[in-house]
């Protein structure tokens, strides 16, 4: 089992594919999209590593963060989740963000992730709560205080705005900032996408 990679990167793909050089040997490392801009050709790199071993093929897939790695084989460890989709989903959602969706019930940011639809996405958020470590709830007075993100996508929603729309805007947000910020964001984007 190949744990970590350490070498120099030779070179990178947008898609999510990087050639990092180990002491003279070129190892293929399939990355989240989210990775690859801090991958840089000649620049050293350090990579955590999962080989995947198949009937016919051996797939090394590299992450930033020991968390990634993690997540990446909780998620391949799901019922119909392989590592082409446990992949995407760490390319749209860091692993604090995926968890704090699966705290908020959050079937629109599970939607974001190219495949998953809103039916997988139930499915996922049931399978996954008990599988990944999911934080604590923030009580106030024993109430649940939502997300600033939830909050956000539920005041789209009230304005009007399509569930397409909503889902749309809010991939482009920051992962953090307060609900006036975000939806002052939010707002300004939709206005554009609408003009």
């Amino acid at each position: 089992m190949i744990g970590s990679v350490r070498g120099t990167v030779l070179e990178r793909t947008p898609a999510g594919e990087a050639l990092v050089e180990v002491g003279g040997v070129g190892y293929r490392v399939l990355v989240p999209v989210s990775a690859i801009p801090t991958l840089h050709a000649g620049a050293p790199a350090f990579l955590f590593t999962h080989l995947h071993v198949r009937e016919d093929a051996m797939v090394l897939y590299g992450f930033l963060t020991r968390d990634e790695r993690d997540t990446f084989e909780v998620l391949i460890g799901t019922t119909g989740v392989g590592p082409k989709l446990a992949l995407a989903m760490l390319s749209v959602h860091s692993p604090s963000s995926l968890r704090r969706a699966l705290v908020d019930d959050d079937l629109a940011a599970l939607t974001l992730v190219p495949g998953v639809g809103k039916r997988t996405a139930q499915r996922l958020l049931v399978e996954l709560k008990a599988r990944l470590e999911v934080p604590d709830l923030d009580l106030s007075d024993g109430v649940v205080v939502p997300s600033p993100r939830s909050e956000v996508r539920d005041a789209l929603g009230g304005l009007g705005y399509s569930a397409d729309e909503v889902r749309d805007v809010l991939a482009q947000l920051d992962e953090d900032g307060t609900v006036e910020d975000l939806l002052r964001d939010a707002l300004k984007l939709l206005a554009v996408a609408r003009a």
